[in-house]
């Protein structure tokens, strides 16, 4: 893991160096699933840890891509732990906030919009991009309704594989099966001058996708993608059919016969409290890193 961190810095470093402007890069905030870890109300042992023990923590999924030549930063997700998030991007790098990019209307995902209200930040106009269920599920619900009203942030509509342009970058949002209760869900492939990423936090099995997974990371350079659960068993006596995520151990299964290369651009994260993959130190987390593939942290970037 330290090699591939020290391989994306000197890559993010050369590009720097050739191009004379810096090129825009991800930068990966959290990694965690919705609740966060540990997630309210755990009380087990490895819970316990995390509580006494603040770096054991773990935020939910949340990425940022900053672009030093626009002097702009994009979030995707606004996550319940929003105002750490947004503290630690400013830290990265002092930029403004130039907008933010939801996936879906599930807690983990949106609920940090709260911290851009006149109670908060009292924003004027922030851009929030998300598909058109999404945008009626916040313009006609309260509390979200009147981030709309005040004009706190401005609703942006995205379409299905139709990208849009900001400065080097072009985001493209597209359909993945997932639970929808209040909205569609999307995955995202986030274009830079140089390289490209998916980011798919949250999908149902990966055969539920009318898309090939394996013929999508052909034409990237990352993938970050669901990891909530490892293995079907993880929760106990709770029936994990009820909530159909890949298991990490099925999206190794599936890529088992790809190269080392293909297998080198998957990035696993939205990892469930009850993931050992949380843990870097797991026997989960080496055998995931011997098979070739990464486990997303906190703080890595990624030249786009």
């Amino acid at each position: 893991m330290i090699l591939r961190l020290l391989v994306a810095a000197i890559a993010l470093s050369t590009l720097t160096t050739a191009t004379g402007q810096p090129p825009p890069y991800i930068f990966v905030l959290g990694v965690g699933q919705d609740a966060s870890f540990p997630q309210a109300g755990c009380y087990e042992p490895r819970c316990l840890l995390a509580w006494e023990d603040t770096s054991l923590r773990q935020e939910p999924t949340a990425i940022a891509v900053i672009d030093g030549a626009s002097e702009s930063s994009y979030l995707f997700e606004a996550t319940p732990e929003f105002r750490d998030q947004l503290y630690r991007l400013h830290q990265e790098a002092s930029l403004p906030l130039a907008g933010i990019f939801l996936t879906h209307a599930h807690i983990g995902h949106y609920t940090g919009l709260m911290h851009l209200g006149r109670e908060a930040m009292g924003t004027q106009g922030m851009p929030v991009y998300a598909m058109p269920r999404m945008l009626e599920f916040l313009s006609g619900n309260g509390p979200w309704s009147q981030l709309v009203s005040l004009g706190n942030i401005n609703l942006k509509r995205l379409e299905h594989n139709t990208p849009i342009l900001l400065g080097k970058l072009s985001i493209t949002p597209f359909l993945v099966p997932h639970r929808d209760e209040y909205s569609e869900t999307v995955g995202y492939r986030i274009e830079g001058p140089n390289r490209t990423a998916l980011f798919i936090p949250d999908i149902n099995k990966w055969e539920e996708w009318e898309v090939s997974i394996v013929e999508v990371l052909e034409a990237v350079n990352y993938a970050l993608i669901d990891a909530s659960f490892f293995a079907d068993g993880e929760l106990g006596n709770r029936d994990m059919s009820q909530i159909p995520h890949p298991f990490v151990s099925e999206t190794m299964a599936l890529f088992e016969q790809s190269s080392a290369e293909v297998r080198d651009k998957i990035w696993f994260i939205h990892m469930n409290q009850s993931n050992p993959l949380l843990n870097p130190n797991s026997d989960a987390t080496r055998l995931v890193q011997d098979r070739g593939f990464n486990v997303a942290r906190e703080g890595i970037r990624l030249p786009l």
